[in-house]
């Protein structure tokens, strides 16, 4: 009995510290898992299609789309903001606004990174296809779930979601229906070179759901998500302490792939590789009219930065601040040189260039002034959540400097572009967005939309012309704010206007009614504090919401 007890005794020790330490080992074993099954071959030259007929028609337009990720309103230095009070400038976003247009109120889909995506490329809200999550890899879910609730300072209350059907669940799995309409799909059927670079996060290792079968003649494609190797000479890295952080680090690597190609290693800092090769597809297309859809994952975590971006940065005082404005720069240089090639191709003139971010600045990174002046985060449907940078130019149509203060919407990305390349959507699609060249062309006096609406499982958001509501089941509560009066939603009116209040919830109780069930189930519980970044202690008292996604 004696020698058995000697036996059990270290392993109760052991297992009482696997289960203490099970993050960290969880992070390491999956980082170790990652290195060993993804086979990345060596970098490979990107073979972009060239047009064999040069007699095309050229007066149609081309159309670049630059979307940015978790770009915060406060990180671009055109709307007064820029990182560090000011100090890291973005004079190349800027200049689209300059010499374009600034939509001082753009509103993104959703707080999270796919439904926006899919509302920008369909011109529906994502919820009418049944699109309500974004796919996570199944390993960093379940990541999640072993550290998403052990709060680091264990003072949140943890909430697990029972009963997860994992073979629903993942990148392999989910991803945007193939029935849905493409705005890549309407322009390749009408003439238009399509390509795509970058994050897709539709279902891009799901057949029917890639880039090339909804409507991309090439795509080069983000498959995992480090800027360059962990410890590549040339990178600087920054990480917090959070669920969020550990998961990204200990599930990216570095690859990419296209065509569906095998994956191979992309070609110097991810951010300057999409750049080098957008300037290659506008160099390749002068002579046709073309569709790029460049889609960053700058400036989105793990927060990675090349060492000489983040040494001009070094006045910041902030190591976290330093890599993420060196990854900026990067974001910024690159939007430079996509405009610089339009210049030396003569193409400048006739292209409508959109840049937009998929969301806010997420609380997570440990940076409390990306949003600024907006409450809120990515993850919430506070402003700080979905109001976000929204610029655009095209110099034969938009009268250079313009500024547009109504609300605007990630679902009339497909309209307007539709419009500049004349063509008509399908007429049996219930579409959500409007074509904006009308309201800038004219001045219209009109609301492009007098009601607009957020939904995720057990969060919802509407606004109502000069109203807005929140509410969330997790905790249950509700907000109402008068954006006339209050933009920055610090004042609850929720038990002084009760009409509004019954109103709004009407409003948005009919709107979920129209749309489907999600097509997956929701897999992960993550708390967000709404006033302090998420790498912040709680605090008895302090405003909390749960995305269930």
């Amino acid at each position: 009995m004696k020698k058995v007890i000697l036996i059990l005794i270290p392993i109760i020790l052991l297992l009482s510290l696997i289960n203490y330490f099970r993050a960290p080992i969880a992070i390491n074993l999956i980082s170790f898992i990652n290195n060993q099954i993804n086979s990345v071959n060596e970098n490979i030259n990107i073979e972009w299609d060239i047009p064999d007929n040069i007699d095309i028609d050229k007066s149609k337009p081309n159309i670049i789309l630059i979307l940015a990720d978790d770009l915060g309103f406060n990180d671009i230095s055109f709307y007064g903001g820029g990182a560090a009070d000011g100090t890291l400038m973005t004079p190349h976003i800027d200049s689209i606004a300059k010499t374009g247009i600034a939509f001082n109120n753009g509103y993104a889909a959703s707080a999270a990174c796919s439904p926006s995506r899919a509302a920008i490329l369909t011109g529906r809200y994502s919820t009418r296809f049944g699109f309500d999550f974004t796919p996570y890899p199944k390993t960093a879910t379940r990541l999640l779930n072993i550290i998403g609730n052990r709060n680091y300072d264990k003072s949140l209350p943890p909430l697990t979601l029972d009963n997860v059907d994992w073979d629903q669940v993942g990148l392999f799995v989910a991803g945007m229906p193939s029935e849905e309409i493409t705005i890549a799909e309407l322009l390749q059927q009408n003439g238009y070179y399509t390509a795509h670079i970058g994050k897709w996060h539709l279902g891009a290792f799901v057949d029917g759901k890639k880039p090339n079968d909804q409507g991309f003649d090439d795509s080069l494609l983000m498959t995992s998500g480090l800027y360059l190797p962990k410890d590549h000479p040339d990178v600087v890295n920054a990480k917090k302490d959070h669920p969020v952080e550990d998961m990204i680090w200990a599930s990216t690597y570095y690859g990419s792939n296209f065509n569906d190609s095998d994956e191979f290693k992309p070609n110097g800092y991810l951010t300057d590789y999409y750049t080098e090769e957008a300037v290659k597809v506008i160099n390749n297309n002068k002579d046709r009219p073309f569709f790029l859809y460049l889609s960053h994952w700058a400036p989105h975590n793990p927060l990675q930065a090349l060492r000489s971006d983040y040494e001009k940065h070094s006045h910041m005082g902030d190591h976290t601040l330093e890599v993420y404005s060196g990854m900026i720069t990067a974001l910024d240089r690159g939007v430079g040189k996509v405009i610089e090639a339009l210049e030396k191709n003569g193409l400048s003139d006739n292209t409508l260039i959109i840049f937009t971010s998929d969301n806010g600045g997420a609380g997570y990174i440990g940076l409390k002034d990306i949003n600024k002046p907006y409450r809120g985060w990515k993850l919430t449907f506070f402003d700080g959540g979905i109001h976000i940078p929204f610029l655009a130019k095209w110099p034969d149509k938009i009268k250079p400097g313009s500024v547009y203060d109504k609300r605007i919407h990630h679902v009339d990305i497909f309209h307007t572009i539709l419009g500049a390349a004349n063509i008509n959507p399908p007429k049996d699609v219930i579409y959500d967005g409007v074509n904006l060249l009308p309201y800038i062309d004219n001045n219209l006096d009109l609301e492009p939309h007098e009601t607009l609406y957020w939904k995720d499982q057990s969060y919802q958001a509407i606004i109502h012309k000069n109203w807005k509501l929140i509410r969330s089941q997790i905790p249950k509560k509700q907000y109402l704010f008068n954006l006339d009066t209050d933009p920055y939603e610090a004042v609850n009116l929720i038990e002084n206007e009760l009409e509004v209040k019954q109103l709004l919830n009407m409003l948005l109780n009919e709107h979920i009614s129209q749309q489907i069930e999600p097509i997956w189930p929701p897999s992960i519980a993550t708390p967000v504090l709404i006033d302090k970044v998420s790498t912040d202690k709680y605090v008895e008292g302090d405003e909390v919401n749960y995305w269930i996604n």
